[in-house]
């Protein structure tokens, strides 16, 4: 087994992950105050807490009782800070990034309320015409169902750059230029979903416009293959637009109001019969919102995974709990890093972060010099697989 890297740190070891802890974390809570002005003096006066905690390199404290997910947080809590460092700027950063937004859903008492703080972010993508424009042509796609698949995969990646918590991956929009696909195993994928069996695992990333995406390309699979497929979501809301269970029950009911033309109120109704069906089945889990490394999974989700035709794994982050949030050298195998998985696994992602792998001998190089900042401006993309 391919020995991995050590996981990033929040110190200055890693520009990036530094600055999103010292500032890009900070403006994000300190934001849930603007969208939730009604919300009361106690919370706001919690989230104002933990952003100051989080800029000035405060200890990091632990969660409060009562809580449900006490038990698993106290254990990586214990284990991160007493052998990775326990200040906010001064430990490892995966850690660091997923328990600060842990700290957000308990200042605002999500367990108690079912409120989601970054709920008017993703209500006000929706209210745009960029999502409903970018559905239109990803269901418009025309020709054999392998070229179908093609396009929907080049879709669903390029969705992944409507980021809410990222501005700099929403600034490139999804206009897409020709260097701008650095890996593409999309033929590989399409081959292998073709002739293979078991079901399609997605591990969704963002709410908005990148599920959309992600209902697209499994409406194409459940209506032209016999499979099921399952939409893996977090247990809780976090970094800003990612998915859960409420945003795609939501979705699909909007979807079919028709307010968004026919072929959107087409594919609300074929995702509600799938779901009422059993082909779409919605899994969240609270291991999408924690501390862990893919690596390091639980049997529950080994098991699930098991026997899978494939896994997709959507966006920056997962692509990071992949990795084990680690610095590989940028010419490793791709296989190399994931072959522990227990099922044919593919990544699409845009990159937000440093942590990468599989790219041509020579090509860092040239990007280095044509685009310092290309590993985190979201940018560029990769379409991975792994298919055993």
């Amino acid at each position: 087994m391919t020995q991995r890297p050590p996981m990033i740190r929040t110190d200055a070891s890693n520009a990036f992950a530094h600055h999103t802890m010292e500032v890009r974390v900070p403006a994000i809570v300190r934001e849930v105050i603007t969208l939730n002005p009604d919300y009361p003096p106690v919370m706001q006066a919690a989230l104002n807490r933990l952003a100051d905690s989080m800029a000035n390199d405060e200890p990091i404290p632990m969660l409060d009782l009562p809580a449900p997910d006490y038990d698993e947080w106290r254990q990586a809590y214990d284990h991160y800070t007493q052998t990775a460092g326990g200040t906010w700027q001064n430990t490892v950063w995966f850690f660091a990034e997923t328990f600060a937004y842990r700290h957000v859903i308990q200042a605002v008492r999500w367990w108690e309320t079912g409120r989601d703080p970054f709920l008017p972010k993703k209500q006000e993508e929706y209210a745009g015409i960029t999502p409903w424009e970018l559905l239109e042509q990803a269901l418009s796609a025309e020709g054999s169902l392998e070229e179908r698949l093609l396009a929907l995969l080049d879709f669903d990646l390029w969705g992944n750059r409507i980021d809410l918590s990222f501005a700099a991956a929403l600034a490139h929009g999804t206009h897409v230029q020709d260097d701008d696909l650095l890996v593409d195993d999309r033929p590989r994928i399409v081959e292998h979903l073709l002739r293979s069996d078991g079901a399609v695992h997605l591990v969704a990333d963002n709410a908005g416009s990148e599920l959309l995406m992600d209902f697209a390309l499994l409406d194409l699979l459940m209506s032209e293959l016999p499979l099921t497929t399952v939409l893996h979501l977090k247990l809780h809301p976090t970094f800003v637009s990612d998915a859960t269970a409420d945003d795609v029950r939501w979705l699909i009911a909007w979807l079919q109001t028709g307010q968004h033309g026919e072929h959107a109120a087409g594919l609300g109704q074929r995702m509600f019969s799938a779901l009422q069906r059993g082909r779409l089945r919605l899994a969240p889990d609270g291991y999408w919102n924690s501390a862990y490394v893919l690596r390091d999974m639980p049997r529950r989700l080994t098991e699930t995974f098991r026997g899978a035709r494939l896994v997709l794994i959507k966006g920056d982050a997962n692509y990071r709990r992949l990795a084990g949030d680690a610095i590989w050298p940028l010419e490793t195998p791709f296989a190399d890093m994931v072959s522990y998985f227990p099922a044919p696994v593919a990544a699409l992602r845009t990159l937000k972060s440093d942590t990468l792998t599989g790219l041509p001998p020579g090509l860092a190089a040239q990007l280095d010099a044509a685009d310092p900042d290309w590993r985190a401006n979201g940018r560029r993309g990769v379409v991975q697989a792994w298919l055993g």
